[in-house]
């Protein structure tokens, strides 16, 4: 380790190499975090064992963890460690979750349980959001530990409730679907976002409600990049204003799916290939969701041989085993 000139730090070195660091990988670790050549080998040897034995971070996964995060050696076992890792075992974590989070996002060991960690687990708990709920969130977005209560999700729930997402539970179902949402930015995305929902695609009240509820992904996305996009794409496809409005309202992915893979190829086969107008779609809106061939493609091809006409529907609202069933076809359940 460059600089390096003290015994217990050229004890670090080594315990390091043999670890499977190489001197690059050292050198990189060691401007990281100014304090790791101070450390003795030792307190990291604890560090490392316990990470290892204890929470069962596989030791590759575990000398990644290191090398991105160096600071975590210099953490204290029994003071900061054990009670960390103890109290994000009481959220009912499914086995490895706890792990997984430390390895997504290793800093969720340097907050304080006193200070961070209950104030966060008892803010959820007002938004009547389960433990299992809870333990999903953390565990999929550990970096939810880091922001704060008062500048950070108390703002974004405000916004929901501005939304008329105020109902006990509502909240909670959508950080559930959603965990990642808490880490944009109100005003950059998710206003933005929504103010395009409402006055470019028409939603209001309880339709804008029920899109974000079932699909609240759909307010992280660019509106530029991609929802405007979108929208034109079925502009110029001849659906009018009220049809989009009912085709987001039934299946919000459609403003973020492919136009070259998804939309376009679909609208394409719907009017070309089975000779549908494109207002069925407004109906059924999840026609969106199917696959081309191995389910459009398929289904159609064995209606036009048996000459039966159904709604998109019928068609397509059933696996293929209840399709089967309900056009006769015995061969096509296996």
């Amino acid at each position: 380790m460059a600089g390096v000139g003290s015994g217990d730090a050229k004890s670090l070195t080594q315990w390091l190499r043999e670890k499977g660091f190489d001197e690059e990988t050292i050198g990189r670790m060691s401007r990281r975090c100014r304090n790791l050549p101070k450390l003795d080998a030792g307190e990291a040897s604890a560090v490392w064992d316990y990470l290892l034995y204890d929470v069962n971070i596989e030791r590759r996964k575990l000398r990644h963890l290191v090398t991105k995060c160096p600071k975590v050696l210099t953490v204290s076992v029994g003071d900061k460690l054990v009670p960390t890792v103890q109290c994000l075992n009481t959220l009912q974590a499914k086995p490895g979750e706890v792990a997984q989070a430390i390895v997504k996002f290793p800093p969720i060991l340097f907050h304080s349980v006193e200070e961070k960690l209950c104030p966060l687990l008892a803010f959820f708990e007002t938004l009547a959001i389960s433990e299992k709920q809870l333990a999903k969130l953390l565990m999929v977005n550990p970096r939810l530990i880091s922001y704060s209560i008062e500048a950070k999700f108390s703002q974004t729930i405000d916004f929901f409730v501005g939304l008329g997402i105020d109902k006990e539970g509502m909240i909670g179902k959508i950080l559930a679907k959603e965990p990642y949402i808490m880490g944009y930015s109100v005003d950059k995305r998710l206003r933005p976002t929504a103010e395009f929902l409402k006055s470019a695609v028409g939603l209001q009240g309880s339709n804008l409600q029920r899109v974000i509820m079932n699909f609240p992904g759909i307010l992280s996305r660019d509106v530029d990049k991609t929802l405007q996009p979108n929208l034109e794409f079925l502009q110029s496809s001849g659906f009018s204003k009220d049809q989009i409005m009912e085709l987001v309202a039934g299946y919000p992915p459609v403003l973020i799916k492919s136009i070259k893979h998804c939309l376009e190829p679909r609208v394409k086969f719907l009017v070309e290939e089975m000779g549908r107008d494109k207002g069925e779609v407004v109906d059924y809106p999840q026609f969106f969701r199917h696959g081309l061939k191995r389910s459009l493609e398929y289904r159609h091809k064995i209606l036009k041989k048996m000459n039966s006409r159904c709604s998109l529907s019928e068609m397509l609202d059933c696996n293929q085993k209840k399709f089967a069933m309900k056009f006769g076809l015995v061969a096509a359940a296996v």
